[in-house]
C-alpha cells in the first residue's frame, strides 16, 4: 500500500471546502482514497482507525492541513501528488475569484448591514462561539457544522429565541428561505407550503416529494437531530412553527422529525392546536391518535405528508402521480430470488431515508440492525458484519468525523455494496443516490462500478441480486435527474420513486409466501 502524507503548516479550511476539495482530489485517476483534513486529534485518529497515519501527520498541528494519499498499485506517487495539488490549487483560485474572505463575523456584517443569516462551517470546537457571535450581530444561524456540545446547543437556541431569531442546527444540513437553498438542498418550485423539519434528508424528501406531486415551498426550517430531545425541548421546531405561522407565503405547514420526546411532544401539540394554518405531522413512528387530537394531520410517512399538503394547497388529487406501488414488480423479483436469498441490506447516504425504509421493512419482518438503533439489542458497529435485515446509515457523525459527508463523496459505501453482494443470504440491496446542491455532481458515476462488480459477483454464484435506488431529486437539479436514472437502469437496478415506495419494494421482494 502505497501512502504519501503532505502537510501544509498554518492552512486553514472550513469543512464544507475540505468536503469539495476530498471529491475533486478522489476523482483523480490512480488515487485509492485521499483525506484532507485539518490536524485535529480527531481527524488523526480517523486516520489511525483506516491505517493511513504516518509521522508526518501526527506530527501536525490543528491549524495545519493533512493532505493523505493512498495510490492504486502501478500510479507513481509523485504524479498523483501534483495532480491533487493542482485540483486543490484549481479549487481555491475559483473561490478566491468570485468570494470575498472575512476575518471575523463583525467584518461581514460591517460591509454587508443587510444581511439576515449566517451559515456556519467550522470545526465544532470553534462552531457555538461563531454563532454566538453571530447571535449577537443580529443573524440567524445555521449552523452546518456538528459535534457540538449538547450544552452549547441549548444556550444559543435559548439566546436565539430570547432574541426572536432562528438557531438552526447544530447538523443542521438543509434549509431554503425565501427560495434560497442552504447547503444540501434541493431545487424545487416555490409555493404555499412551509416545512419545518429536524433533518437534512428527511427536509430533502419532503420538499422533493411536493415537487413531485405539484405543491410548492414557502420556506424550509431544519432544526438539527438533537432539537426534540428532552434536553433540547424542542426550541427551534416550535419557533421554526412560530415563523411559519407568521409568514404570509405560508398557507400549509409540514412537521418532519422522528418521534419526539414525550415533553417535547406536548409543547409541540399544544402550539399545533393554536394553529390557524393546517398543519401535517410525519412523526416517524409517532402515535396517530396523539397527533390527531391536537388538531394535526396524521401522515405515515414523508410521501405521504407531501401528499396531503399538496392536496391541501388547491392541487387536485385526481392531477397527481401517486406513484403507486407495482405489485407486478414485485412478484416479477420474487421469483428470480433463491429461496434462502432472505435479507435487505440498506446502505443510506440520507440517515432520515435509513431510518423510514428500515421502520417500514421492520412492520413486515420484525428484526432490522443498524448502525442508528435505538435499541441496544439491535445497534450494530459502523464496520461490524451485517446480520440478519442490516441497514447502515453513511452518513452518522460517527463515519463522517474528518472525512466528507457520504453526499458528497459516495466512495464510503461502495466496499460495502461489493461485501453485500457475496453474502448468498442478500436478495437485496437498496441505496439512494442524493442529488441537488451540494451533493455530488455525479452519484451515479461514482457508484456504477461497484453496483456492476456486485452484480458480476451474484450472477457468476448463480444468483440474481436485487439492487434498488431511489434517486432523490428533481429535474432542476444541476445533475439532471434523467440521465442519473438511466445510467442506473441501463445496468439492471430497480429505480424507487420515493423513501417510502424504497421501504415497500424491499419488503415485498424478500416477503415469503407461507406454504
Amino acid at each position: 500500500m502505497a501512502i504519501r502524507t503532505i502537510i501544509k503548516k498554518n492552512t486553514y479550511f472550513d469543512s464544507v471546502s475540505l468536503m469539495t476539495l476530498s471529491t475533486k482530489a478522489n476523482s483523480v485517476e490512480g488515487v485509492k482514497q485521499v483525506n484532507i483534513a485539518m490536524g485535529t486529534t480527531m481527524n488523526k485518529d480517523v486516520l489511525k482507525n483506516t491505517g493511513l497515519l504516518q509521522p508526518e501527520a501526527d506530527n501536525a498541528k490543528p491549524g495545519d492541513l493533512m493532505i493523505v494519499i493512498e495510490g492504486e498499485e502501478g500510479y507513481d506517487m509523485d504524479a498523483l501528488l501534483q495532480q491533487v495539488e493542482e485540483v486543490m490549487e484549481r479549487k481555491t483560485q475559483q473561490e478566491d475569484d468570485k468570494e470575498v474572505t472575512y476575518s471575523s463575523i463583525e467584518a461581514a456584517v460591517k460591509q454587508h448591514k443587510d444581511a439576515k443569516i449566517a451559515v456556519v462551517s467550522v470545526p465544532g470546537a470553534y462552531a457555538a462561539r461563531v454563532a454566538g457571535k453571530a447571535l449577537r450581530e443580529g443573524l440567524n444561524v445555521m449552523m452546518f457544522s456538528d459535534n457540538v456540545s449538547l450544552e452549547d446547543e441549548i444556550a444559543l437556541k435559548k439566546e436565539a429565541h430570547e432574541k426572536g431569531l432562528l438557531m438552526m442546527g447544530p447538523d443542521c444540513g438543509t434549509a431554503i428561505l425565501n427560495g434560497k437553498g442552504l447547503c444540501f438542498a434541493n431545487e424545487v418550485r416555490r409555493g404555499s407550503i412551509g416545512i419545518v423539519a429536524a433533518s437534512g434528508t428527511g427536509a430533502q424528501e419532503v420538499s422533493v416529494r411536493v415537487h413531485d406531486f405539484g405543491g410548492g415551498v414557502s420556506q424550509l426550517i431544519g432544526t438539527g437531530g438533537r432539537d426534540l430531545s428532552k434536553e433540547v425541548g424542542g426550541i427551534m421546531m416550535l419557533d421554526g412553527i412560530k415563523a411559519l405561522q407568521e409568514d404570509e407565503d405560508t398557507k400549509i405547514i409540514i412537521l418532519v422529525s422522528k418521534p419526539p420526546a414525550k415533553e417535547v411532544a406536548e409543547k409541540i401539540y399544544e402550539e399545533v392546536r393554536k394553529s390557524e394554518k393546517p398543519i401535517v405531522i410525519c412523526f416517524l413512528g409517532g402515535d396517530q391518535k396523539e397527533i390527531e387530537a391536537s388538531g394535526a394531520i396524521y401522515a405515515k410517512t414523508t410521501k405521504r405528508a407531501a401528499l396531503q399538503a399538496v392536496i391541501l394547497s388547491g392541487v387536485p388529487e385526481e392531477s397527481i402521480n401517486k406513484h403507486s406501488l407495482n405489485l407486478e414488480l414485485i412478484e416479477e423479483v420474487k421469483a428470480k430470488l433463491n429461496p434462502e436469498q432472505k435479507y435487505v441490506r440498506g446502505l443510506f447516504c440520507g440517515g432520515t431515508i435509513c431510518s423510514e425504509v428500515a421502520y417500514l421493512v421492520k412492520e413486515q419482518v420484525g428484526e432490522i440492525y443498524s448502525n442508528i438503533a435505538k435499541d441496544p439489542k439491535y445497534l450494530i458497529g459502523n464496520m461490524e458484519e451485517s446480520k440478519g435485515h442490516t441497514f447502515i446509515d453513511f452518513g452518522d457523525d460517527s463515519f463522517t468525523q474528518g472525512r466528507p459527508h457520504p453526499m458528497i463523496d459516495p466512495s464510503l459505501r461502495l466496499d460495502r455494496i461489493i461485501k453485500e453482494a457475496k453474502d448468498p443470504e442478500v436478495g437485496v440491496i437498496a441505496i439512494d443516490m442524493i442529488l441537488g446542491y451540494g451533493a455530488h455532481m455525479d452519484p451515479v458515476g461514482a457508484t456504477l462500478p461497484a453496483i456492476i462488480e456486485a452484480k458480476r459477483i451474484a450472477r457468476e454464484a448463480g444468483r440474481h441480486l436485487e439492487i434498488l435506488a431511489f434517486v432523490l431529486g428533481t429535474e432542476r437539479d444541476p445533475q439532471v435527474f434523467d440521465d442519473q436514472v438511466e445510467r442506473l437502469m441501463a445496468e439492471g437496478v430497480t429505480i424507487s420513486s420515493s423513501s417510502e415506495n424504497t421501504g415497500l419494494l424491499s419488503r415485498g421482494f424478500i416477503t415469503k409466501e407461507d406454504k
